[in-house]
C-alpha cells in the first residue's frame, strides 16, 4: 500500500496499515528535513520512505493507495494510478467503512470547526463515552481501538476528505455554503463536494441544514432521510433549530422548546449564534439533554486560532484569526467588533472575490496591514476602496513584520485583529502553525515592552 502526503492524516493511515501487518510506502513529495515531526511519528512503523517527489512508480505498483487530503487528484502520481486500475481511498473513507459506531459529523464553507468542538462540549456535559476528529486536527484511525458501538462519534469534514467517500454519517451537518476554494475548484465541484456528506444516507438517517444559506436551503429537498433545519432568521417549517427573538428554541415533532437564552452564548459575532443553532441540532440527535447542551454553551469560549484573544500589550488587544482563510471568514471576524481595529490580511489567495471585504476594511479599519504571497493583491484591493488615504495600508512580508507593524498604528482601546482571509500555504503547511507565528510575534512584543520600561 502506498500513502501520498505525510500530514496528520498520512501519520494516522501509516501507523493504522502498519499495525495491521500491511507493508506501506510514503510518497511526500518534500525533503527528510522538512518531515522531521511526521517523520518522528512514524519511526517505529517499519515504513519504506520515497521523499522528495512524487513518483508514479510508488503508486502504480501498490494494491491501494490513500491519499492524504489536501493532495490534488490532478497529481501525477495519482492519476497514473487510476489509469493503471489502482483504487485510491483516504483515512476518512477507511474510517466510516471500519467505524463500530454510528458517526455525526459537520462540513462547511464556515463555522465546521467551532459547531465540531461545541458538540464535543455539548457532549462531554452530558457525560457520555464520546470521541471528535476528523479535520478539527485529530486523525481518525488512531481512534478506532476505543470505540465501542455504544460511542457517540463527531466528526469535522472538510470538502476534501469527503472527495473519496462512499458513505455518508448517520447525522450530517451543513452549516453553510459560500465561494471558496475556487483555485482548486470550480464553484459547482465545490458544491457537489459538500453534498457527498449526505448523498449516501438512506431514509434512517438525519441531515441538518441551514435554512439562511440558498445553497443549504436548496439541499434540504434532496436528503432521503430525516431533514431538520436552522435558522436566525425564518420560522422552522418542520423540525430544528432556531434563534426566536432572544431566545435558541428546539423544535420537535410540533413542540417548541427554549433551550438556552443568546446572551448566555460568550463567543462574540452572529456567526456564532449560527454556529450554535448547528451544534444544538445535532446533539439533540445524539441524545444530549437541553440541560447539557445549555451548561456547555455557557460554558464555551472558542477554538484556538478563531477570534482567540492572545494578549493586551499597551492596552492593544491582539487577536489570532488565522483560521479566516476566506474574504467571508474575515468579514464575519470584523463584524464581531466594534472597537477601532488594525486589520491583517495576507497568505495565499485562493481566487475569491475582495470586493465586499476591501469595502469593510476601509469602513472599520484604523489600518491595513497586508503581509505574505498574495499581501501585494489585498493591499491594492483596500486602496482601489478607499476615497483618499484612510486607512493607511502597509505592505510587509511576513507575519512577524505584519504585528510590528500593526503596533505603530494601534492605539490604547484598539483591536489588531489577525484574521487574513487567505490560506497559510504560502509559508506555513497550516492555518494552526501561522496562528502560533501571531501568538510568538505578540509574545516578543510584550518582551520588548518590558525591555523598554
Amino acid at each position: 500500500m502506498t500513502v501520498v502526503g505525510l500530514g496528520i492524516e498520512g501519520v494516522d493511515l501509516v501507523r493504522f496499515l502498519t499495525s495491521r501487518g500491511a507493508t506501506v510506502t510514503v510518497s511526500d513529495a518534500r525533503t527528510p528535513e522538512a518531515l522531521a515531526v511526521p517523520l518522528a511519528a512514524i519511526a517505529d512503523t517499519g515504513a519504506k520512505l520515497s521523499l522528495g517527489a512524487n513518483r508514479p512508480e510508488d503508486t502504480t505498483g501498490a494494491d491501494l493507495v490513500f491519499a492524504s487530503q489536501g493532495v490534488p487528484r490532478t497529481l501525477p502520481a495519482l492519476v497514473a494510478a487510476r489509469e493503471a486500475g489502482v483504487p485510491i481511498s483516504s483515512m476518512t473513507a477507511l474510517f466510516l467503512q471500519s467505524c463500530p459506531a454510528p458517526v455525526a459529523a459537520v462540513t462547511g464553507s464556515s463555522g465546521k470547526t467551532t459547531t465540531t468542538a461545541l458538540v464535543g462540549a455539548m457532549l462531554e456535559a452530558a457525560g457520555v463515552d464520546f470521541v471528535v476528529g476528523g479535520n478539527i486536527g485529530v486523525g481518525l484511525l488512531g481512534l478506532l481501538d476505543r470505540i465501542t458501538p455504544q460511542t457517540t462519534v463527531m466528526l469535522e469534514l472538510s470538502h476534501t476528505q469527503l472527495e473519496s467517500v462512499d458513505r455518508s454519517p448517520h447525522v450530517a451537518c451543513i452549516t453553510n455554503v459560500t465561494p471558496n476554494h475556487l483555485d482548486q475548484f470550480s464553484w459547482d465541484e465545490y458544491v457537489a463536494l459538500k453534498r457527498r456528506i449526505f448523498q449516501f444516507q438512506t431514509a434512517d438517517d438525519i441531515a441538518i441544514f441551514n435554512l439562511d444559506n440558498p445553497v443549504t436551503a436548496g439541499f434540504s429537498g434532496e436528503a432521503p432521510g430525516r431533514v431538520l433545519q436552522t435558522s436566525m432568521l425564518h420560522a422552522l417549517p418542520g423540525d430544528g433549530v432556531a434563534l426566536s427573538g432572544d431566545a435558541i428554541v428546539r423544535r420537535e415533532h410540533g413542540t417548541q422548546t427554549t433551550v438556552l437564552q443568546r446572551d448566555d452564548i460568550r463567543l462574540r459575532g452572529s456567526h456564532n449564534v449560527e454556529n450554535v443553532l448547528s451544534a444544538v441540532a445535532i446533539a439533540s440527535q445524539l441524545g444530549v439533554s437541553d440541560q447539557a447542551a445549555r451548561s456547555a454553551v455557557r460554558a464555551f469560549t472558542g477554538v484556538p486560532h478563531r477570534l482567540e484573544t492572545v494578549d493586551t500589550v499597551g492596552g492593544v488587544t491582539y487577536v489570532n484569526d488565522s483560521i479566516a482563510t476566506s474574504p467571508e471568514r474575515t468579514l464575519a471576524g470584523i463584524r464581531s467588533y466594534s472597537e477601532p481595529l488594525v486589520l491583517l490580511l495576507g497568505g495565499r489567495h485562493k481566487a475569491l472575490p475582495l470586493d465586499d471585504l476591501a469595502r469593510e476594511a476601509v469602513a472599520r479599519a484604523r489600518a491595513v496591514i497586508a503581509f505574505g504571497e498574495a499581501g501585494e493583491l489585498f493591499a491594492t484591493a483596500v486602496r482601489a476602496a478607499r476615497s483618499g488615504e484612510h486607512p493607511p495600508v502597509e505592505l510587509v512580508g511576513s507575519v512577524e513584520d505584519a504585528v510590528r507593524a500593526a503596533s505603530r498604528y494601534a492605539q490604547a482601546g484598539d483591536v489588531v485583529l489577525f484574521s487574513p482571509a487567505g490560506s497559510s500555504f504560502d509559508a506555513y503547511p497550516n492555518f494552526e502553525r501561522r496562528g502560533s507565528a501571531f501568538r510568538d510575534a505578540v509574545a516578543s512584543l510584550r518582551g520588548n515592552a518590558r525591555g523598554a520600561r
